[in-house]
């Protein structure tokens, strides 16, 4: 669609928006004066000049706009339909990613979006950030979908051969809804789906040093890059709202899920894969290494995960009981069905809700010990 705008009206309407005193802003100025707090505007000696400070409780506050800052699924964000490119690029660069590092770095990227949604916006995304060279598979959005959606190595050999075949740099699959992500390396392996949110944690806390957040099934990898940085890394149960919980009482700069699902609050409290693959491009550009090189700067874990098919008569009480007193002696987390560390890493039994069956996840420095701890539960649920 053509620019119903000239330069001349453009100009002269991008100069009305207002930088400070804005309709969401009075409100919320109306809002605490009314609850008697005393404030300070538009502070310049404060880093990123916040709208409102309130100097006796150490806190800002920014009032961002939902349409300049691109947050996912709110009424007020939409893409413009007229020169929707520029208005990519704009409001990426309100995300913390860096176009110019990322369209410098000249990738070759390959995508999955098993033939649903992300067909048609990553492909965009891309072209906005810079990437020229989009080789696709399985995004024709008829929701067929291609394979298993589980970002596993087994779903995911049509991506691993078409990046090594298209000499790509990097692959990126997506879930059907967006919301989860996993990465190829240009040598044709996964990055690993756990991975995902650490390395993206690695570069936001690089810039903004804080505190971080996943579900107890995560790797710990996440824990030792937060506290590189002095941060500290918190656990919640299983599930988007409970990490978005936790996120919120702990001031989490990012966090997530182990399964592929970033969530960065500075856009929004909710997985996003397409943020995701704004920062990740950008750190693997800013970096300069190769992909399978800067999976390699992380601690090295292996999880396992098995399923046990629950008997009708089988109480799910008493194996708690057993499998503790076991570990007897060991840090135990009940938030989530048990959590136990060990020092070989660390063991997770859940019931599931919707089908008899019990998942053990367990993680160790290697696949032997993590195999080793999922077993030792199974062994004991067998005879309970």
């Amino acid at each position: 669609m053509m620019d119903v705008h000239t330069k001349e009206q453009r100009s002269y309407n991008m100069s009305r928006i207002k930088g400070k005193d804005t309709k969401p802003e009075m409100l919320v100025r109306k809002f605490l004066h009314g609850n008697g707090f005393r404030y300070r505007l538009h502070d310049k000696k404060l880093p990123g000049k916040p709208d409102i400070v309130l100097s006796k409780y150490n806190t800002v506050i920014f009032v961002h706009g939902c349409f300049w800052h691109g947050h996912k699924g709110c009424k007020y964000y939409t893409i413009p339909k007229t020169r929707t490119e520029w208005w990519l690029n704009k409001i990426n660069g309100n995300i913390a990613n860096d176009v110019k590092a990322i369209k410098a770095a000249d990738f070759t990227v390959a995508i999955d979006c098993i033939n649903s949604v992300g067909g048609i916006i990553l492909p965009q995304l891309l072209k906005s950030l810079g990437v020229v060279r989009i080789i696709e598979i399985n995004t024709t959005p008829d929701g067929n979908f291609a394979h298993n959606p589980e970002p596993l190595p087994e779903n995911l050999k049509g991506i691993s051969e078409l990046v090594v075949r298209g000499k790509a740099d990097i692959g990126i699959v997506v879930d059907p809804d967006v919301d989860r992500l996993a990465f190829v390396c240009e040598d044709g392996n996964m990055f690993g789906e756990e991975y995902t949110l650490v390395s993206i944690s690695d570069y936001i806390l690089k810039n903004t040093p804080g505190n971080t957040v996943s579900n107890l099934s995560s790797t710990r990898a996440l824990s030792e890059v937060t506290a590189k940085y002095g941060g500290k890394h918190y656990s919640s149960a299983v599930g988007e709202v409970n990490v978005v919980e936790e996120m919120k009482k702990r001031n989490a700069v990012i966090g997530g899920e182990g399964n592929g699902g970033v969530i960065y609050p500075e856009l929004h409290y909710g997985r996003d894969a397409l943020a995701g693959i704004a920062l990740f491009l950008s750190h693997l550009a800013k970096s300069k290494l190769k992909c399978s090189a800067l999976r390699k700067l992380y601690p090295e874990y292996v999880i396992a995960k098995k399923k046990l098919i629950l008997s009708p008569t089988a109480d799910f009480s008493q194996i708690i009981d057993d499998v503790k007193n076991y570990f007897k002696g060991h840090s135990i987390d009940e938030r989530d069905g048990l959590w136990i560390e060990t020092q070989f890493g660390w063991v997770q039994i859940r019931k599931s809700n919707t089908e008899p069956v019990m998942r053990i996840y367990a993680e160790g420095r290697t696949a032997h010990e993590a195999e080793n701890l999922a077993d030792s539960v199974i062994a004991i649920v067998k005879k309970t």
